[in-house]
């Protein structure tokens, strides 16, 4: 029998400690190829990555919903087992991606005749610009927009494969200015937002656990040459089980300034990779250019989003576009990806005293519920009165009197 790594004799402890990490274990981890016969469905292996052409991969799905599912293991296998990131060029359509840049530009100059300051988690306050929450931003700005950018059956296909449905889509806007130094290369969220310490009191199961609740992603809203500064990445990083106790130590930082690797991506290309991940933002070198990336945290319906977003005022303002959008031919699949990535697909948590589930075990969601609102026509009043009626049942009524009479 093959003798356990050390990194699994320390779990069999049911915890991580920062002094257990080794970078030499480390190294020998994420030091292996990429071989493209892994990934059938990509096009190229760059610097260890696979590189899907979405074009191509429409074209492979077309009609084929069992080739589908096999596309979405292979994706999982890469977050998961392989290199951790995959690259998808030409995924949104240029000229919906320019009217969102656009709204977010917006935004952004907005924020500055404002004075206000962007904070970030892992750069200087101010050093970028930054739009939070741009998801609701965006649907209520420009909610035909909304709907075209966020149809994206590229963005539908690798969130279910790495996350199943009812996935909950953030997006922060983040803009490295001419200059703008590079970040601190980190896992993200959940556990990447923890200090040493509360990591450590987290058993190593949740270390485990943690990545498998959240994808991250980044659609291009400009050309990003290597000058530009995309985000660096360290393939097979997220193999590493004490890895959120490890990004903090001098020795890793240093291995991965060292070995990480950069891809350039043009306007319209999307990356995803696995949160637990080394990577970073990288340093602006050019004189010239606002480097803009639409930053996704899609969480597991299971999970926490990591940003509180207003989605029954979303749905009220993408109603029409979507009616519109429907009217003028759009696919029920489109519309489909659309409403998952504006409202709740899943219907927990709820009051079960009033939103009960009649005909099956969950009562109906807030996806379920903005769906057959498009498919019946119904007005913008009546969705507005059902999803209001909707949050009302889903609030807790507990009154003292209620309380009292439990404790009698």
């Amino acid at each position: 029998m093959d003798r356990p790594s050390p990194a699994s004799e320390r779990a069999d402890s049911g915890y991580f400690t920062t002094e257990q990490c080794d970078i030499s274990e480390f190294a020998a981890l994420v030091e292996q190829p990429t071989d493209l016969a892994d990934t059938p469905h990509a096009s190229a292996i760059d610097h260890r990555v696979p590189i899907y052409h979405a074009p191509e991969l429409r074209a492979a799905l077309a009609g084929r919903p069992s080739t589908r599912r096999v596309v979405q293991a292979e994706l999982a296998r890469v977050f998961l087992d392989g290199p951790g990131i995959a690259v998808f060029t030409h995924a949104l359509d240029a000229n919906v991606v320019d009217r969102a840049t656009e709204a977010f530009r917006a935004m952004i100059d907005d924020q500055h005749a404002r004075g206000a300051r962007s904070g970030d988690h892992y750069a200087k306050p101010g050093a970028n610009d930054r739009v939070w929450n741009a998801l609701e931003k965006l649907a209520l700005a420009a909610p035909e927009t909304f709907v075209d950018y966020y149809a994206s059956d590229i963005i539908a296909l690798v969130s279910e494969s790495w996350l199943g449905r009812w996935y909950q889509v953030t997006s922060q806007i983040n803009v490295v200015n001419p200059g703008g130094e590079a970040q601190s290369p980190h896992r993200d969220y959940h556990l990447g937002f923890l200090s040493d310490a509360d990591a450590e009191q987290f058993p190593a199961h949740v270390h485990a656990l943690s990545p498998v609740l959240t994808l991250q992603g980044a659609i291009a809203h400009c050309d990003m040459p290597v000058e530009t500064g995309p985000t660096m990445y360290l393939p097979y990083a997220q193999k590493y089980a004490p890895g959120y106790l490890a990004w903090r130590r001098p020795e890793f930082k240093e291995y991965f300034q060292r070995h990480h690797v950069q891809l350039p991506l043009a306007r319209g290309d999307a990356v995803f990779f696995n949160p637990a991940m080394f990577h970073a933002a990288g340093e602006n070198r050019t004189t010239d250019v606002k480097r803009m990336g639409n930053l996704l945290q899609v969480s597991s319906a299971f999970g926490r989003a990591l940003e509180s977003v207003d989605r029954q005022k979303m749905a009220n303002a993408i109603f029409p576009a979507l009616l519109d959008r429907r009217a003028g031919g759009l696919d029920e699949q489109s519309l489909r990806n659309a409403v998952t990535a504006c409202v709740d697909g899943y219907p927990f948590p709820t009051n079960l005293d009033h939103d009960q589930p009649i005909d099956g075990l969950m009562p109906e969601s807030q996806a379920e519920l903005l769906g057959r609102a498009v498919v019946e026509h119904w007005s913008p009043d009546r969705l507005r009165t059902e999803l209001s009626d909707h949050a009302d049942r889903r609030r807790t009524t507990v009154t003292q009197r209620d309380t009292l009479d439990a404790w009698r």
